[in-house]
């Protein structure tokens, strides 16, 4: 299996990405420039956090239109995985691949802290590892977390089972304490809190490990162990 790690101008958490493929499944991953215009060796495709493009616009807005973006669309389309963390999450909005927004948290403040998770969904390929309603342990750390979407997309998001996530103290207002959401097909998933931060006790929680491993076997279960490259 295949890892890439988009890199834009003004990403942060692309090194912390990379390193928790590296240690917690040992798959190959490599860095990926956000002008790059092929990702077909790729079957899983990480968009990480940090501060795209400086956020001008707003959160991911300039971000969408750079050209690895139609890859990504591509890869998505032909059943890839996708994995948005935080400003990730907020590119993959603004791209149409999931639905809603993010916008300024509540308090109108950034905030850093460790956050409760529910597991609300765990038959995704990102969260099978985990416990239907277990609560984990992942930091955030974001201006402009607060999901939101109108009530119709919100009804829709329900009956398809497509929270995964939710806050168990909602840190940024976000509606209905949603913390992440995946797409109808479930291999596009774009999240807030940082799993590629809590992936060893060293670093106070590694409850997002098991994001990463449920990855893998995901991958593996759909075409075989002896595949992986």
């Amino acid at each position: 299996m295949k890892f890439a790690v988009l890199v834009f101008p003004g990403s942060n958490c692309d090194i912390d990405c990379y390193k928790a493929v590296e240690d917690t499944v040992g798959m190959s991953v490599d860095y990926v420039w956000h002008t790059a215009t092929d990702l077909s060796a790729y079957d899983c495709i990480i968009v990480p956090g940090g501060f795209s493009y400086g956020d001008y616009l707003r959160c991911g807005a300039i971000s969408r239109f750079a050209p690895v973006m139609a890859e990504v669309a591509k890869a998505a389309e032909q059943g890839k995985f996708i994995l948005g963390i935080c400003n990730g999450f907020q590119i993959l909005t603004e791209a149409g691949l999931l639905p809603g927004a993010l916008r300024r948290n509540e308090s109108m403040k950034f905030r850093c802290i460790d956050t409760v998770l529910k597991v609300v969904n765990n038959k995704t390929p990102f969260t099978h590892e985990y416990s239907k309603d277990e609560e984990i342990v992942v930091p955030i750390a974001h201006g402009e977390g607060n999901y939101y979407c109108d009530e119709e997309t919100l009804e829709k998001l329900k009956l398809n089972d497509q929270i995964v996530f939710t806050y168990g103290d909602n840190p940024n207002g976000s509606l209905a304490d949603i913390a992440g959401i995946c797409n109808e097909r479930g291999n596009v998933i774009g999240m807030m809190p940082h799993p590629e931060r809590a992936v060893d006790t060293l670093l106070g929680s590694e409850d997002g490990k098991r994001m990463f491993t449920s990855i893998l076997k995901s991958w593996r279960d759909t075409y075989g162990t002896a595949s992986v490259r």
